[in-house]
């Protein structure tokens, strides 16, 4: 296969610096790496990516950094930071990404149980975070940032500029010439090439330790999947943090050989997925999701007639749109009409998106709704499901070309092994399946058994087509009193295709029947009140408003319809929900770096409207505590009005 190493064992390159440097040797002038600055895109070969990490990696080792020493990367996705990575591995030290937006706690917490030495940060607001907590992180002995604005004037002990190490590393090289390749030579695929953190849903953050072999295999089985080569383009937006990022942006790159694009910030990367046109993306279910969204508001603000010519084709693309992607036979007439909207529509909506060039895109993190995962199908976009976890460095299953469907995840990568328990949880094994968890020998043995098998927390099965199907994870899934089991995911994922509904939380385990929480979309619901002359002020008086209760009601009823279609679901439909006064937030630990929901905190902290929404009252009030982004905290309280859904919506259940 083109771009494909050798393997591992026969050729020697067991770990990233060694890959680094065989790149270097065989396509020098390749561009490895991009990074947009003040509008234009600036490029980084093979070699000047192995010469700005083995400059770091010599300046690091200049300044006190060892074998085993844990260096923590924080900034948005930078080719200097990746390259930080490479530099740390080159010594055998352990990088440890850190989310750019965690506030000083959550950075204090991983740092200081990481016993990080040293941290490579982006620019000057972490530079900020990191001095705030600096005297009580007492292993942190060198900060080094990349971007120098606004750090004319800093003088703090031991901070340093990427450059100014960078310069001190070539002297160190050339003092001891042999330094650098010696080190790399002695690392081998056995030692901990990275620790990624957890995201911390039910607890603190774990630090999950993965070898050089783990993420080298896990990397080398998803090229093999999905035929990837030196030739393909990715766009590298998700946190570093990450191990979606990490698989993607470092671990394929560099087993492949193909080329990774930094976009300019987070608010430009649309623009710039627009630009690069890749052919192989990776966006988690809120990304595509907000995409979608972005296409509907645009849609509904449209003149009339592009509005019914939008429709017409998309229902065309919803019967025909996905047989046609996985390679079946078409009638002659749906060819054509196919054919004829994908010149008016399908075509010009996938270059908008910068989506026209994609060969594979996935999505995982969480389930992603089924309604969502077929219009990009339907369109011509060949996105597929992935499923993982930090544990296994990112790939569990994936789906087959010519074997997608919206409701699974695939089957097994090549060299996993993917098994049933008896009580339903979903287990795996395979070369990818991580050490262990820095410093917590007890959580470790909880999750991985003494024969391999990690034990996932998710409940799943093995459909009729042999692929994983994910029902939610073990622990949420309940039963209502009367026994009607209850998969809050699911539910609320159909919630969330809505364009209206940014995120929703679903609750019923161990009550009579399902209510739900719901965060309303700001730019969908606020392009919606706009078009229908409705002011408003804030998030919370927009979500207070009687016509968005309206709104959103008219959306529940839709996804309560879906449900009492399937026998098993209908008892599960929401019978009550509220619209939240304030979107969940990261910073206020609803939410967890990678957006995920904590349900138990949020259970908890929202304890009082719950039992309203049980307790058949018409209005709740809440007071909460916000986070602001400039880290001042504040209080916002209100009253919350409670909506019951028309009872016909029930009556499908007894069908």
């Amino acid at each position: 296969m083109a771009g494909l190493l050798a393997d591992t064992g026969g050729a020697g390159l067991d770990t990233f610096p060694k890959l680094l440097i065989e790149h270097a040797r065989n396509r020098a002038t390749r561009v490895a790496i991009r990074e947009k600055n003040l509008g234009i895109w600036q490029s980084v070969t093979w070699a000047e990516y192995l010469a700005g990490a083995r400059d770091l990696a010599l300046g690091l080792a200049a300044h006190g950094i060892e074998r085993g020493d844990k260096i923590a990367i924080i900034g948005d996705n930078r080719p200097r930071l990746y390259a930080a990575m490479a530099a740390a591995q080159s010594l055998g030290a352990v990088p440890v990404p850190i989310y750019q937006d965690s506030i000083g706690e959550e950075m204090q917490f991983i740092l200081d149980h990481a016993e990080a030495r040293c941290a490579v940060v982006e620019d000057q607001e972490q530079v900020d975070k990191l001095l705030a907590i600096r005297d009580r992180l007492t292993k942190l002995n060198l900060i080094v940032y990349d971007d120098p604005r606004g750090m004319r004037h800093y003088r703090a002990h031991a901070l340093a500029s990427y450059s100014q190490v960078e310069q001190r590393g070539r002297q160190f090289g050339a003092d001891n010439p042999q330094f650098f390749e010696d080190s790399v030579a002695r690392g081998r695929g056995s030692d901990i090439a990275i620790m990624l953190y957890t995201s911390g849903t039910t607890g603190r953050p774990k630090g999950v330790m993965l070898t050089h072999h783990n993420i080298i295999a896990a990397a080398r089985s998803g090229i093999v999947h999905d035929r990837l080569s030196d030739r393909d383009q990715v766009v590298a937006y998700m946190p570093m943090a990450w191990v979606g990022d990490h698989i993607f942006s470092y671990g394929q790159s560099i087993c492949a050989g193909f080329t990774v694009n930094c976009p300019e910030s987070s608010a430009t990367v649309l623009h710039d997925v627009r630009e690069i046109g890749p052919t192989y993306f990776f966006a988690p279910p809120r990304i595509w999701e907000s995409i979608l969204t972005q296409v509907m508001v645009r849609i509904e603000d449209a003149a009339w007639i592009k509005r019914w010519l939008y429709h017409r084709c998309m229902a065309l693309a919803g019967r025909v749109g996905m047989a046609r992607l996985d390679g079946k036979r078409l009638r002659l007439v749906d060819r054509l009409l196919y054919g004829l909207g994908e010149v008016l529509i399908y075509g010009p909506l996938k270059d908008r998106l910068g989506l026209s060039k994609i060969r594979v895109a996935y999505t995982a993190g969480e389930a992603i709704g089924p309604e969502i995962f077929s219009f990009y199908r339907s369109i011509g976009i060949n996105i597929k499901q992935l499923y993982g976890m930090t544990e296994a460095t990112a790939l569990v299953c994936g789906q087959p070309d010519g074997a997608v469907y919206a409701d699974t995840v695939g089957v097994a990568m090549p060299g996993v092994e993917v098994k049933i328990s008896d009580e339903g949880e979903v287990l795996f094994r395979g070369p990818g399946v991580f050490v262990g968890y820095y410093k917590n020998e007890e959580a470790t043995a909880a999750t991985k058994d003494a024969a391999g098998w990690i034990h996932s927390g998710d409940a799943g099965f093995i459909d009729h087509n042999g692929q994983l199907k994910i029902i939610d994870r073990a622990k949420d899934v309940g039963r209502l009193r009367d026994g009607t089991p209850v998969a809050p995911k699911y539910i609320e994922n159909k919630l969330k295709f809505s364009p209206f509904i940014r995120e929703a939380v679903a609750f019923g385990a161990g009550r009579d029947y399902v209510t739900a929480f719901v965060n309303i979309d700001l730019d969908a619901v606020g392009s919606w009140a706009e078009r229908h002359g409705l002011a408003y002020t804030s998030y919370t008086d927009l979500a207070a408003r009687a016509e968005v209760y309206a709104l959103i009601q008219a959306e529940i009823e839709r996804v309560n319809r879906d449900l009492g279609a399937d026998p098993q679901l209908a008892g599960s439909q929401i019978r009550r929900f509220l619209i939240l006064h304030k979107e969940l937030d990261p910073d206020d630990n609803e939410l967890t770096r990678t957006r995920k929901v904590r349900r138990g905190f949020v259970a908890e902290k929202y304890a009082g409207l719950i039992e309203a929404l049980y307790g058949g009252r018409a209005e709740a009030e809440v007071e909460a505590k916000v986070t602001f982004e400039d880290g001042r905290s504040g209080m916002i309280r209100a009253n919350l009005a409670i909506r019951d859904l028309a009872p016909p919506a029930m009556l499908a259940k007894a069908s």
